[in-house]
């Protein structure tokens, strides 16, 4: 009795193929693409400060050290937290050697006091950085 699609006794034979799905391939790199354009932005400082706005010129924070202080007048040299400004000056020092970068960007949010500012600033002065620089918003005309 023959029976079944393919006759008694036969098999069919599956090649298998060496070919990509392209498609799933594609959708996956977009995904990837917008979680890296959605997460690039909140990788750029790392700590949340509102910096005061002013028609100076942008620099890139890349060529030199960065200082931050949050409001609540919490020093941060890079990413990591300094306790106190006796604890700034012993660490500076090394940092920037390690970093092989001569100038520094001290970033203070807007809400910090100003004699904070200054402070940390002095403190930078004191260790002979070869240029301190101020970080603000550009303010934009149109």
């Amino acid at each position: 009795m023959l029976g079944g699609l393919g006759g008694a006794g036969r098999r069919r034979r599956f090649l298998p193929t060496a070919d990509i799905n392209v498609t799933s391939l594609v959708d996956v790199a977009f995904v990837l693409l917008i979680i890296f354009m959605i997460t690039a932005p909140m990788l750029q400082a790392g700590i949340d400060i509102q910096l005061p706005k002013s028609e100076a010129t942008p620099v890139a924070s890349d060529e030199g050290v960065m200082v931050t202080i949050d409001p609540r007048g919490t020093i941060y040299l890079g990413q990591v937290q300094i306790k106190s400004l006796a604890d700034l000056e012993t660490t500076f020092p090394s940092y920037m050697r390690r970093s092989g970068k001569k100038e520094a960007y001290l970033r203070g949010d807007q809400r910090v006091s100003y004699g904070r500012v200054l402070e940390v600033l002095g403190t930078m002065k004191r260790l002979n950085v070869a240029e301190v620089s101020l970080v603000v918003d550009p303010v934009v005309r149109r």
